[in-house]
């Protein structure tokens, strides 16, 4: 499959959580799906969807 000039690979994300306590978004505040200890940026799934709208190649 051919990747897209804009298309973004390899771009690491948090490990999911599989219990409590999540972190929080840093955007909004709402808790995430990633464990409270990961040490980065962390997005809720509707900012993390808002984001990849925002950076999507308009064409």
């Amino acid at each position: 499959m051919s990747e897209d000039y804009c298309t973004i690979v390899d771009v690491p994300k948090p490990p999911k959580a599989e219990e409590p306590p999540y972190a929080d978004c840093v955007l909004c505040r709402e808790p995430t799906e990633y464990p409270e200890s990961y040490k980065g940026i962390t997005l809720c799934p509707v900012c993390e969807w808002q984001e990849a709208q925002r950076t999507a190649c308009s064409g």
